[in-house]
Formats: structure tokens, sequence, C-alpha cells
């Protein structure tokens, strides 16, 4: 009998044992998640996924309509969408990074923007739709209202939290509409109760060649490694990435790619950036992974699909 038990025991040891080298092991692979139009549609835009050397591309939304990630915390991957609802009548869903276990975070209808989180995931902050409230909302991560907050300004979109979620970085301008003529968007911080409003980024006044409706300033994303916030605009007649401080001390070009650069993303740890480019008539889109440290960029993407574009990096725990 004694044997007997202490051979369960040592089979009970290394059962344990195993089960922790199994745990331990266990890789949290960094992926990208962007979005692709459909060919031969005007509307179906879908999420797909893709590892960091572009292989094993795959579908997980395969929705009718448009469905269009902006934001993903490890493994949640965040994404508006208009299923069940009016054409282009956006909702907060998230997901798995194999697609599984969607869900509807929200019923408030929200404006077509890039939204960001803080607290590890328990807090996002959202833009309603104007029809709704003209504020920014900080949501937790089941829905609920924790927080409104309205900047000074006539138009205002795209927010994202600073690393620690104190403050909040976003687009701002002196007109209502995005595309409304005479728009001066710019980049804004505040701090997350809305105080302390102050302008960051300021275009070239001797730029004449950007158009009304291209970006000043695209939507922002913070490398935390570097503690800097990065953004696309329109200057010298292309689209590439700039750079400011968060107290906007500094501002500059960040990259010297010959492409045309649009949205894009961070790695958590800050040693890539998932970027959108394009050709300057904007007739093939690509995803793009640069390594911080060399600038190496490999073009993940194929011609499938033109439009491929704002990557988000995705942890995949396997």
């Amino acid at each position: 009998m004694r044997v007997l038990i202490v051979l369960l025991i040592g089979a009970l040891l290394t059962s344990c044992g195993q089960d922790k080298k199994e745990i331990i092991g266990k890789k949290n692979k960094l992926k990208i998640a962007y979005n692709v139009l459909y060919k031969d549609s005007t509307s179906n835009y879908e999420v797909f996924i893709m590892n960091l050397d572009g292989s094993d591309k795959r579908n997980i939304t395969n929705l009718p309509g448009v469905e269009w990630t902006y934001d993903a915390y490890e493994d949640d991957i965040y994404f508006i969408s208009d299923r069940d609802t009016a054409y282009r009548n956006y909702f907060l869903y998230k997901m798995k990074p194999d697609g599984s276990n969607k869900m509807k975070i929200s019923d408030i209808r929200l404006e077509d923007s890039w939204h960001g989180s803080r607290k590890n995931g328990t807090e996002l902050i959202v833009r309603p739709h104007r029809s709704v409230d003209t504020a920014f909302y900080i949501l937790s991560n089941t829905g609920e209202i924790i927080d409104r907050i309205r900047p000074e300004l006539d138009y205002f979109n795209d927010p994202q939290f600073s690393p620690d979620g104190k403050q909040i970085v976003f687009r701002g301008g002196n007109k209502s509409v995005k595309y409304e003529r005479g728009i001066d968007d710019e980049l804004y911080i505040m701090n997350d109760d809305g105080s302390a409003l102050k302008q960051l980024t300021y275009f070239p006044e001797n730029d004449t060649l950007k158009k009304w409706h291209n970006y000043t300033a695209g939507p922002p994303r913070w490398n935390v490694a570097e503690d800097f916030i990065s953004y696309q605009s329109m200057q010298n007649g292309r689209y590439n990435l700039f750079a400011v401080k968060p107290d906007g001390s500094k501002q500059w070009k960040l990259t010297e790619n010959d492409m045309s650069e649009g949205w894009h993303d961070w790695s958590p740890d800050g040693d890539y950036l998932a970027i959108e480019v394009f050709d300057k008539e904007q007739s093939q889109f690509h995803i793009a992974l640069m390594k911080w440290a060399t600038k190496e960029v490999t073009i993940l993407t194929d011609s499938t699909y033109k439009y491929q574009q704002a990557p988000v990096f995705v942890t995949d725990f396997e």
C-alpha cells in the first residue's frame, strides 16, 4: 500500500510538472490584424489576420457589410460592424485571433473612428456617432459608460490613451465634420477628465501641396518604448509618418520610405512598426512590417486585394 501511495504521488507530481511545463512552454505570438475590401465589392470589408512573416493569411470575420478593426488588447480584437443594422451604422464588437467568440460590446452607435484601451483592457475610449452625443465615451469592456469627455473643439475623433492611461491624444479641428472644406485637423492632448487641452502638432504653413481633404495629422499611435506619438500627414505632396513628443517639445519626420504611408501600429515592445503603404496614385495598398532598430521593411501582402489597410498588432496565446 505504501509503495502504491508513493507511486500515485510520484505520478501526480509528474503530471503537475508536465502541465506546468506545457503552460510555461506556450508562446505569446504576435500577429497582425488588418482590413480588406473584397474584390468586386464597394462595401464588404473583412478583418484578416496573418503572422509577422506574412504567412497564414485568414479572413476571421466572414460577414456581409463592413467589419473593420482599429484596436486590440492582447488577444481581444476590437472591431466596428454594421451587421444586423442599417448600412454603415457601426457598433463595437470583439473577437479572438481565430475569429471565435464574436461579441457585441455596446449598443451605442459609433463614428468611424479609431479607439483605445487602458487598465489592462478593462476600459475603452470610443467616439459615439454625432447623432448620439458630441463627446468621447470611456466604457468598461462590457459596455457600461464610465465617463463622458467633451473637448472644447468643433471636431474630435480617433482617441487613444497614453500608456499610463492618464492622458488622451486625438485628432481635433475647427470644423464639425471630418471632410468639411477648410478643416485644420491636428493632434491634441488632454488629461483623461478633459482638462489641460493642448495642441500638439502644427502643419507647416509654407506647404501648399496638401489638398483640403488630406490628413494634416492622421490617427495617433503611441510608441511606448520611446515615448512619442506617431501619425500620418500629407506633406510635400505625399503621405509619410511623423512624430511628436507628448509635451509637444519636438516634432519630426519619422520614416524615410519611398512609399506613401498611412495608418499604422506599434508592437507592444516598440520593436516593430506595421504600416499601410501605397503608391502615390493609391492603386494598391499593402501591409508592411518595419524592424524599428534597423529600419528594414518587408511587404507582407500580395496584390490579391487592392485595399489592405490599418494594421493592428494582436497577441495570440498559443
